[in-house]
């Protein structure tokens, strides 16, 4: 090698190395996350239905509202199931926690925005002479459909609109206990529009219309109740009456004249601003909405090929990608044809969920399949039963189980971390979406070919449990199967067996 090019070559390998440097920054730490409750003793868990409900004009809210001292308490969450009727638009609000939606029914037109972010978007409107002129510039909107999961980050203006001819259905977690919610453990929305407080809140006298829960236990007023109230009620016999405070969007805590000066608009503006005389609740009917959105094919090319994490260069808050499907089948993690199969979507395939700190599970099981028993290392689990039911058992640290039922459609509970849990699916399936928080959840299997048994030698089985080698082989190698597990077949000489041993030995 000569000698002169030494010098040149150690320049370039600097200039390398600085420029590497630049294009992938370190990614500063996560932020540890809250605790719901400062100390929790969870003796029972409850497969729980909606206990609130807020009736709008295009719509109906039903809230998982907790409980003190119960697990989603707890675990610090909250869960809100929105029902958009056609042409119906879910006002803009930003919330004080992150939320994370999953799209049950229904396909719409989602917009956030972002502080700072350009107006990149142009919906062209007619002039009067008849030629269409690029006049109302946004943020960019997305389509969403049935199966999507959807970032709504903390302090951002959210929107939704139905311009679909069905129902949109979305489940909805609220992690209260995100450092994004800084003053407490409540949520808080911050409505800028309409006026969804206008109307007392009935606390009582609504009867269950076939959700299974009568005879539950009186509730008081939950926190964060005050927070969303319209036209509606607690769902669940015994509440007294209490009367909601009044009140409206964020406009309406402001004198008109300093309004009037900020948007340099008539005081005609101004009142409409306020929404003090709207009676339509916060999910509103919009018949004449024209906002357009690009077609898929623009907006998969816009996006690219991009795969991995966080890169710090082609991706900012501005352009982040805030939604992405797991329904589709081939997007499964894990699938066995004779049992079922396992999406997950974590912040690797979703960077914006490294800014909730949250992440989500889709799951089905055939008829009388099994999901292996398991537990969360790093996150709370809060499951949604979508379609179908399911037995669940789960089990604490002393090795008591907490709960032992079914969980069907339309219900919720939750898993706290490190809490073992097993699924069996009914006879009709079961279908489910689950939110956990953490933007990477761990689960570690307690059987199956992933599970600790296959990891230990055959000496720590024989001991830790006093059984044979052969006993040891077979625990061990029994179930080829990973995660999902295909019904297991038995003769009715056998099914009569375990029958009968089930009822002499519990």
């Amino acid at each position: 090698m000569d000698p002169r090019l030494l010098p040149f070559g150690l320049c370039l390998l600097v200039l390398f190395h600085s420029g590497l440097a630049q294009i992938q920054p370190r990614r500063p730490q996560q932020q540890p996350r809250l605790s719901g409750r400062p100390e929790c003793q969870i003796d029972r868990i409850t497969a729980r239905e909606p206990n609130h409900y807020v009736e709008s004009e295009a719509g109906v809210s039903e809230y998982w509202i907790p409980d003190e001292n119960d697990e989603l308490e707890c675990a610090g969450v909250q869960a809100v199931r929105h029902t958009i009727n056609p042409k119906g638009l879910l006002l803009p609000y930003y919330p004080s926690t992150p939320e994370l939606a999953y799209v049950v029914r229904g396909q719409g037109i989602q917009g956030t925005v972002f502080s700072g972010c350009p107006e990149t978007f142009e919906t062209p409107m007619p002039s009067e002479g008849g030629r269409e002129e690029f006049l109302d510039r946004h943020q960019k909107v997305y389509r969403y459909k049935e199966g999507d999961v959807i970032a709504l980050p903390a302090g951002s203006v959210h929107w939704t609109y139905n311009d679909g001819d069905t129902p949109i259905v979305t489940i909805t977690l609220r992690d209260t206990s995100n450092v994004a919610n800084q003053l407490d453990r409540t949520f808080r929305k911050f409505f800028l529009a309409g006026n969804p407080l206008n109307k007392q809140i009935q606390h009582g006298g609504r009867s269950q219309q076939g959700n299974g829960q009568s005879g539950r236990r009186q509730e008081q007023p939950r926190r964060g109740e005050e927070q969303e109230r319209g036209r509606g009620g607690s769902r669940g016999g015994g509440r007294r009456e209490e009367q909601g405070q009044e009140g409206s969007n964020i406009f309406s805590g402001f004198d008109d004249q300093i309004l009037q000066e900020v948007f340099n608009v008539e005081y005609d503006t101004v009142r409409q601003l306020k929404g003090q005389n709207d009676n339509r609740g916060f999910i509103v009917r919009a018949d004449n909405f024209q906002v357009i959105t690009p077609e898929k094919q623009e907006q998969r090319s816009s996006r690219g090929s991009r795969r991995g994490g966080a890169n710090g260069m082609e991706e900012t808050i501005c352009s982040a990608q805030l939604s992405a499907n797991l329904a589709n089948p081939s997007h499964a993690d894990v699938y066995n044809p004779r049992g079922g199969r396992v999406s997950t979507l974590n912040s690797h395939k979703l960077p914006v969920l490294d800014l909730l700190q949250l992440s989500a599970e889709r799951g089905i099981l055939y008829k009388n399949a099994v999901l292996s028993p398991h537990y969360n290392l790093n996150a709370h689990s809060i499951i949604y039963v979508t379609s179908g039911s399911s037995r669940l058992q789960i089990v604490r640290n002393d090795g008591s189980a907490v709960f032992d039922d079914w969980v069907r459609e339309g219900q919720l509970i939750v898993v706290p971390q490190n809490f073992a849990v097993v699924k069996k699916a009914g006879e009709e399936g079961c279908e489910w979406v689950a939110f956990k928080t953490n933007d990477n959840a761990i689960t570690s299997q307690l059987a199956g070919r992933f599970s600790y048994v296959r990891a230990l030698p055959e000496e720590v089985l024989m001991n830790s449990y006093e059984i044979s080698r052969e006993q040891a082989k077979s625990l061990k190698y029994n179930r080829q199967e990973g995660v999902v597990f295909s019904p297991r077949s038995t003769s009715p000489r056998e099914s009569a067996k375990n029958t009968l041993l089930n009822v002499l030995f519990g």
